[in-house]
């Protein structure tokens, strides 16, 4: 039997929360569970430090692949792990689990209804509004009712004929003012069912309509001076305006819908699907589609929905999408939310075929890395506007220290990866002072006069650090050699990461997460750092060297021992000749402290 890697299933698990689907060898589902940590969860069940019954070890030892799909929150995952077991039944949450199920609130099927809990579902006409993935939830949903509607709560036969008969009395309840009496018609049945109502909107989301009308009724108490009631309907306003009881898997409103989403790459495209069923998602799955010919989302969108309507036999007559599909079926009304649930059901699709598609990209990636070369390449050809592949990018960069020792750099990327064999530093020769411009027309020069000399190949891509100026610079020298239309040439300046083209006025600017930016912010700074590198230690045998060598009887070659040996002139200053033996003869130590023996201020300057 082939043995589950569950440390590589890990990696592509999120620490979000979610419902997670365990499969056997035979691609039966064979387990359903919720997380508010899905990797955690996961994890857990393979740790040999959690202590996990017989049951639980059966269940692991079976596991051969595992799903999942995120949601926004944890009471939104408790919700989707209810509605699938009901759904697919698995076989160990028969076993492992216990039998309740989520709780419901029941509007009763009677005379003055009672509104009240339940795990129970019976069909007689009552209305059952729900389920509840936390009962502290529902009591708190109930404990609201409670205090802005008096309900009754006895389980009297309140008929017309037996209230007219007088057959009941008030009870405390009534005393309390937790009920209006209808038990010795002190309310009327048409009071009453208007507030059940009210209650039924406020369950099921409609809490503005109910909030409107009460406005209403609080303006006109007020205008006939009844304080008192509109200090009671001010309050109840309140209440119902501080509620927050809506959830995205959970909404009445919507009550048979299907939910796609798509993401798509060059060459693979990602869909995902939500069914939901009386206000709950009962189905959920992402598929993947490989592009023969460019189709266009569309395209693939509606063979997406073709499929799964047949597969999961979906008879719903509404579909969101996130875009307008041109499918003509009159029995289907296609809608694209921009607010509201119905948007918020969109997004969570759309999250999780993103995450899906990052998890299979990553995957595709790790088992054949030449893929997302192949893949980052051609999203690079695409944003840069370039007509071949850039697998040959050169950048420049130039450095220099108050205007001495310039000197200019150049490092090369072949396929997306740095080929540090290529790297090359130029020395400025026909450049005197601080000019920029000049150098970087220098080095470009110099570097493909030799290119076209030894027939080494043009890059596809040449990156200048610097905005116009450099660039233009640049292309002087790529004039000069006649080569400026054989290669794509842009700047990058570093101020807002503008991308300038040659004879364009104005730049272009990426996103700021784009991939392809990333590898030019990476070539740059890769250029910078090896120029600065080379500077250094340029500037470093400019400044330091000399001055050693002004030291009577010490030369370059001697110079060169003390700094590799000392490492800083300020450890040679302050070395003892005893010390300074251990690289020189003692005649070019009595000198070497001679010389700084009289002022500390006659080596100001040095640097080490």
């Amino acid at each position: 039997m082939e043995k589950f890697d569950y440390r590589e299933a890990l990696k592509n698990i999120p620490h979000k929360p979610g419902v997670y689907q365990y499969w056997d060898s035979e691609k039966e589902l064979i387990y359903i569970g919720k997380a508010k940590d899905l990797r955690n969860r996961v994890g857990s069940y393979f740790n040999k430090d959690t202590q996990i019954n017989a049951k639980t070890r059966v269940l692991v030892s079976k596991i051969r692949n595992i799903t999942f799909t995120i949601v926004d929150t944890e009471v939104d995952a408790w919700l989707l792990e209810n509605s699938m077991i009901k759904k697919h039944q698995p076989r160990y949450n028969v076993m492992l689990k216990d039998d309740k199920t989520y709780p419901w609130i029941i509007i009763k099927n009677e005379n003055y209804p009672r509104i009240y809990w339940t795990r129970r579902i019976i069909k007689d006409g009552s209305k059952y509004l729900g389920p509840y993935a936390s009962v502290s939830m529902m009591h708190t949903i109930l404990g609201l009712i409670k205090e802005t509607y008096p309900l009754r709560t006895c389980n009297l036969n309140l008929t017309r004929e037996n209230i007219e008969k007088g057959k009941f009395k008030v009870c405390l309840e009534y005393q309390l003012g937790n009920c209006k009496g209808p038990c010795q018609d002190f309310q009327s049945e048409a009071d009453y069912d208007h507030n059940i109502g009210e209650i039924t909107d406020v369950l099921n989301g409609k809490i503005g309509n109910v909030v409107r009308g009460l406005k209403g009724d609080l303006e006109k108490a007020v205008s006939e001076l009844n304080f008192e009631l509109a200090h009671r309907l001010k309050r109840k306003q309140d209440l119902l305006e501080n509620y927050q009881s809506k959830s995205t898997v959970v909404n009445s409103s919507i009550t048979d819908v299907d939910v796609f989403s798509i993401a798509s790459e060059e060459k693979y495209a990602f869909v995902n699907f939500l069914k939901v069923m009386n206000g709950t998602i009962t189905q959920t799955q992402t598929i993947e589609l490989k592009k023969r010919l460019d189709e266009t989302d569309e395209e693939l969108l509606t063979i997406a929905i073709t499929e799964f309507r047949t597969r999961y036999s979906s008879t719903s007559k509404e579909i969101i999408v996130p875009f307008n599909i041109d499918l003509e079926d009159a029995r289907l009304k296609f809608t694209v939310p921009k607010l509201g649930e119905k948007r918020k059901l969109l997004d969570l699709s759309q999250k999780n075929v993103m995450f899906f598609k990052k998890e299979k990209i990553d995957q595709y990636e790790k088992l054949n890395p030449e893929v997302r070369t192949e893949r980052l390449l051609s999203l690079m050809m695409k944003d840069l506007r370039m007509n071949t592949l850039p697998r040959h990018i050169e950048c420049f960069d130039n450095s220099n220290f108050q205007g001495k020792y310039p000197v200019s750099a150049i490092v090369v990327f072949k396929d997306g990866k740095p080929s540090k064999k290529d790297y090359r530093h130029f020395n400025v020769k026909t450049v005197v002072g601080p000019d920029d411009f000049a150098t970087m027309e220098e080095a470009v020069l110099r570097r493909y006069r030799r290119v076209l000399d030894e027939d080494t190949g043009l890059p596809q891509l040449i990156i200048i650090d610097g905005g116009k100026g450099q660039l233009s610079s640049a292309m002087k020298s790529l004039k000069l050699l006649g080569i400026e239309k054989k290669v794509t040439v842009i700047g990058i300046a570093k101020r807002l990461e503008e991308l300038y083209y040659p004879g364009d006025q104005y730049p272009m600017y990426l996103d700021k997460r784009s991939e392809t930016l990333k590898v030019i912010q990476q070539l740059r700074d890769e250029a910078h750092r090896f120029g600065i590198t080379f500077h250094r230690k340029k500037r470093d045998k400019g400044t330091l060297v000399t001055e050693l060598e002004l030291i009577e009887g010490i030369g370059k070659t001697t110079s060169e021992k003390l700094l590799k040996y000392f490492k800083s002139v300020k450890k040679i200053r302050e070395a003892t000749e005893t010390e300074l033996q251990e690289v020189v003869n003692l005649k070019q130590a009595k000198a070497i402290t001679q010389y700084f023996k009289p002022s500390v201020s006659d080596v100001t300057g040095l640097q080490g």
